[in-house]
């Protein structure tokens, strides 16, 4: 692949090293930090844009608290050198999918501290499945399944 004007130095060699399906984990995060601003930002903003679905699928496959979805999202995130999302980020999201009635939070003791659990409601369970039955329709209409390629083409899915 032949570099251009606007591309960092040394694009080639990191292609390569994200291309190595054998490399370790610490190599991956330096070869994050390497790509360009640009290249960052808008994987940053994929993650953020699916907040709230990632969100309400994660409590759908277990009742959880906000401090084990922050986990989960910074264990899966190629940023996880960086600092953990932030409760300023998933709270609000949590309290949004309450208000909705999509999830159920309930309190509980845990030692001296209250914990909020979060479980998916029936309604969140069935707006999934809407959202589930959208992205399968295009299929059945014949139109072009643009996202199940990105998917799979970005995220080795298939």
């Amino acid at each position: 692949m032949k570099q251009d004007s606007n591309s960092p130095v040394g694009l080639n060699e990191n292609n390569e090293i994200l291309e190595n399906h054998e490399i370790n984990e610490n190599t991956f995060n330096e070869e994050i930090k390497k790509l360009h601003r640009h290249d960052r930002k808008m994987i940053k903003g994929f993650m953020k844009g699916f907040g709230n679905l990632i969100i309400l699928w994660l409590i759908s496959k277990k009742r959880q608290h906000g401090y084990e979805i922050m986990t989960q999202l910074h264990e899966a995130s190629p940023f996880s050198n960086k600092k953990m999302p932030s409760a300023s980020m998933i709270y609000p999201v949590l309290h949004s999918l309450e208000k909705k009635g999509l999830i159920k939070g309930t309190w509980e003791h845990h030692g001296k501290r209250r914990v909020k659990y979060y479980e998916i409601t029936r309604e969140g369970e069935e707006s999934l499945d809407r959202i589930r039955k959208v992205a399968a329709k295009d299929k059945e209409l014949g139109r072009s399944n643009i996202h199940k390629e990105f998917m799979e083409d970005m995220f080795s899915l298939k």
